[in-house]
Formats: structure tokens, sequence, C-alpha cells
């Protein structure tokens, strides 16, 4: 009988990793979304009457606010969904964006690899309390690594910032090659 060899998921830590932050977008984040949604089911409700009545019949009140409570219900539906395709890891060992529902993509970076990490904020962004937080990663140039429209910026930085000084305390308290208990 074979062996199984089971994956790990970002949702299954590997042994001895600690997970320190594991979150989505905030939906503060999209509210730019939403009010783009709301323009378009007003619009979407102004086409409705607009053909209605070019094909001569009366303008249908109750169907004009169905239209635009549709159209704004799919857009609330389309920005959940965003929000929630999103997954944003920071552990001990590393850090992961998980995106998609049907189909799915994961990018990951080992924090031995994060050089600077920063954060970026609108003047609306900071009323909000959201922002996006980017991470230089080491030989990484093909992939623009950063968690965007977190709830407050700053303390993903402070995390991360957490979870590398565990990692290099781990990595000096564990004895070399050659080493005994590391003398």
């Amino acid at each position: 009988m074979g062996s199984v060899v089971r994956l790990r998921s970002v949702d299954d830590p590997e042994p001895g990793e600690q997970v320190f932050f594991h979150g989505h977008p905030s939906w503060r984040s999209i509210l730019s979304f939403y009010l783009k949604g709301v323009i378009i089911a007003i619009v979407a409700g102004a086409l409705a009457g607009v053909i209605s009545r070019l094909t001569g019949k009366s303008v249908s009140v109750p169907a004009v606010v169905v239209v635009v409570l549709v159209a704004f219900a799919l857009m609330v539906l389309v920005g959940l969904l965003k929000r929630i395709a999103t997954v944003y890891t920071i552990s001990n060992q590393r850090l992961t964006i998980r995106t998609g529902i049907l189909s799915r993509e994961l990018h990951e970076t080992r924090l031995e690899r994060v050089q600077n990490v920063n954060y970026q904020q609108s003047v609306i962004e900071r009323l909000l309390s959201v922002g996006d937080v980017t991470f230089d990663t080491a030989g990484e140039a093909g992939y623009n690594f950063a968690f965007r429209g977190v709830a407050d910026p700053h303390d993903i930085v402070r995390t991360v910032d957490r979870a590398i000084r565990e990692m290099q305390q781990r990595t000096h308290a564990q004895p070399g090659p050659g080493e005994i208990g590391g003398v």
C-alpha cells in the first residue's frame, strides 16, 4: 500500500508554524467600488425608464426600482466575493496571498526574503483606517507582493516585524552545523 502525500494549504500550517494574522481586505477598502455600483444601478434604472418610455409605454416606477435594486444587489455580491476571495496570512515562517474561489492563485514568500515593509494610505484611506502594505522581497521582481485594502495597515507592518524578529530569534537560538548547544 502506497503512502498518501497530503499537500498543506495556508489554512493548514506547517508543524511549528504560528499564524499571527489571517484575514481579508477590509470592507471599507471597497467603498468606492460600492459607490460606483450605486451609480451604475441608478443609470440602469434610468435606462429602463427611458427604454419603457421609447416603446410608448408609461414608465413603471416599480419596474425601475426593481432594476435599480437588482443592479445594486449584484454589485454588492461581486464586491463581497472579491473581498472574501482574497486571503492574507502572516506566520512566523511566511507571508501568503491567496485569491480566487473557483480557480485559485497563491503567492508566498518566506520571511527571510522580506527586506522592507511599507504602507501607503491616501487621505480618504486614512479616514477609513485602511491602506496597502507592500513588501520588498529578495529576488522577486516579477510579482508586486502587497496586502491591499487592509484595515489598520500600521498594525500589519508591526505584525510582520514581530514575525521577522521571532524568526530571527529562532534561527540564532538553533546550533549551527558542528556546534553542540550553540557553543
